[in-house]
């Protein structure tokens, strides 16, 4: 794995140009087993965590915000502190700090900047699994004007 820092940002990145295989099983396999999740959702976790901290790597102050499972994923790479810093290092070329962010009594700004996480790494061609980023609410997410609906550009496949 190169630095992901040197010349321009390479389209279409992966999961797995981010990351040995056998850290992304390491994670995944964390996730799975402390939070009682199906290794193979798990692995989806991670992948969406890698593929957004790429995203924060290369749109510095943009205030980026994880959705809960993403969020999750991160946790659990911050926690094994010398691969994650080691990581940030390497992809962003500096260490990439997590400020805990509820969504709070807002419910539709967060969701806004849910959306402008997902515009930031379309932007950059990162695939973007949506069921990995609805926000959490009470309906279905059908789209229809609530408060709570993500937005559907920034979501929708």
């Amino acid at each position: 794995m190169s630095n992901m820092t040197d010349g321009p940002h390479p389209g279409g990145v992966l999961a797995a140009d981010l990351i040995d295989d056998d850290l992304f099983d390491q994670l995944t396999a964390r996730i799975a087993r402390q939070h009682n999740q199906p290794h193979e959702y798990a692995g989806r976790i991670i992948e969406q965590t890698l593929l957004f901290l790429y995203a924060c790597a290369r749109n510095p102050g943009a205030g980026l915000t994880p959705s809960s499972p993403v969020d999750l994923g991160w946790h659990t790479f911050i926690l094994d502190t010398h691969n994650y810093a080691e990581w940030c290092e390497r992809v962003a070329g500096r260490f990439l700090h997590h400020n805990p962010e509820e969504p709070g009594d807002d419910k539709a700004a967060f969701a806004a900047r849910l959306g402008d996480s997902v515009k930031a790494m379309r932007s950059l061609e990162l695939t973007v699994d949506p069921a990995m980023w609805l926000s959490s609410g009470e309906c279905s997410q059908c789209y229809a004007g609530c408060a709570d609906d993500p937005s559907p550009e920034g979501i929708t496949a």
